[in-house]
C-alpha cells in the first residue's frame, strides 16, 4: 500500500514541512514544478498542494497524512484528526482594530463588520462568545479593510505583529493559536503503515527539545549528578576501564535545562562533558 502525504507547495509551512519529512528518513527529490514525487526508500508518495486544500484531501481519502496549520484545519471543518503538533509555523488568528478605535475587548464587537480570510473560524468563535457580528470574507489584503471602509475589525494571522502595526492596527483578542500539525483520518489508528509514518515524523519533533549528554565522573558522585540532570529515565552508568573508580554517565536531557545544569555538573565533579544533538527520539 502506497501512503500518500499531502504537504504545502508554498508559503510559510512549505520549507519546514519538506525538511521534516527528509529528517524523518524519507528520501526524495522535489522538482521545481513537481506536484507529486515518490520516496526513494519507502512506499510513500508526497503530494505538493495548497496548504488550505490539505485537510479536505485527507478527509476525502486522496491523501493518508497531511501537514498543514491548525487554523486551516479549523477553517475547513474537515473530518480529520490531529496526530501531533510539529513545532513550526506558529502564529495566532488575531482580532484587531484601527489604533484610533476606542474598542478594547471583543464584547464591544457586537454589530461590527469583521473582515477575514478565515470566515468559518471567525464566525464560530463569535457564535461561541454569543456576540452578533457580520463576517466579511476576503481572500487577501485583510489589513486594509478598515481603511477602505469595508469593515470595522479584522481577524487575520499574526506571527510577529509588525504587519498590523505598519497598517495602523491594534490587536484586541486572540481567536485561535495555530502551528503546523500532522493530520489523518479518524480511522488511521487502524493502519500500521500510517502510524509508522506519524511516529517517525513526531520523533523528529520530540528530538528538537532533547540533548544527549555524556560525561565522566567519580563513582561516588553519581547520585548527585543524576539529581542535576533528571532525564526521561535514570541515566546510564558505565564503569571506565583501568585502575579507577570513575564512571561514564549518559543521559537524555531537556535542552532548556542545560544552561543551569552544565556549570552544576562541573561543580559536582563531572568532566569531559559532551552535549550532542538528537535527530530522532521515541520515548
Amino acid at each position: 500500500m502506497t501512503i500518500r502525504i499531502a504537504v504545502p507547495n508554498k508559503g510559510r509551512l512549505e520549507a519546514s514541512a519538506t525538511t521534516l519529512l527528509k529528517t524523518s528518513g524519507i528520501r526524495f527529490e522535489k522538482g521545481e514544478r513537481a506536484l507529486s514525487v515518490p520516496a526513494k526508500n519507502a512506499d510513500i508518495e508526497i503530494l505538493f498542494v495548497r496548504a488550505d486544500d490539505v485537510p479536505q484531501l485527507v478527509a476525502s481519502n486522496v491523501a493518508d497524512v497531511g501537514i498543514t496549520g491548525i487554523d486551516l484545519v479549523t477553517e475547513s471543518g474537515a473530518d480529520v484528526s490531529i496526530a501531533g503538533k510539529l513545532g513550526f509555523g506558529s502564529c495566532t488568528l488575531t482580532a484587531a482594530v484601527p489604533t484610533r478605535s476606542e474598542i478594547t475587548s471583543v464584547d464591544e464587537f457586537a454589530g461590527k463588520r469583521i473582515a477575514t480570510a478565515h470566515p468559518n473560524a471567525t464566525a464560530a468563535y463569535f457564535a461561541d462568545q454569543g456576540i452578533d457580528v457580520t463576517v466579511v470574507p476576503l481572500r487577501g489584503a485583510v489589513e486594509v479593510a478598515p481603511k477602505l471602509g469595508i469593515a470595522d475589525v479584522i481577524v487575520d494571522l499574526v506571527s510577529s505583529g509588525s504587519t498590523m502595526l505598519t497598517n495602523g492596527l491594534r490587536p484586541v483578542a486572540t481567536i485561535l493559536e495555530s502551528q503546523a500539525v500532522a493530520i489523518t483520518r479518524p480511522d488511521a489508528t487502524d493502519n500500521p503503515e500510517i502510524q509508522r509514518l506519524i511516529t517517525m515524523m513526531l520523533s523528529v519533533v520530540a528530538a528538537k527539545s532533547m540533548r544527549y549528554v555524556l560525561m565522566n565522573a567519580p563513582g561516588d558522585s553519581v547520585e548527585d549528578i543524576a539529581a542535576l540532570i533528571p532525564g526521561l529515565d535514570a541515566p546510564s552508568v558505565v564503569p571506565l576501564s583501568g585502575d579507577t573508580d570513575d564512571v561514564a554517565i549518559h543521559s537524555v536531557v531537556q535542552a532548556n535545562r542545560l544552561w543551569d545544569a552544565l556549570p552544576e555538573l562541573k561543580e559536582a565533579g563531572a568532566s569531559g562533558i559532551l552535549v550532542l544533538p538528537i535527530e530522532q527520539f521515541i520515548a
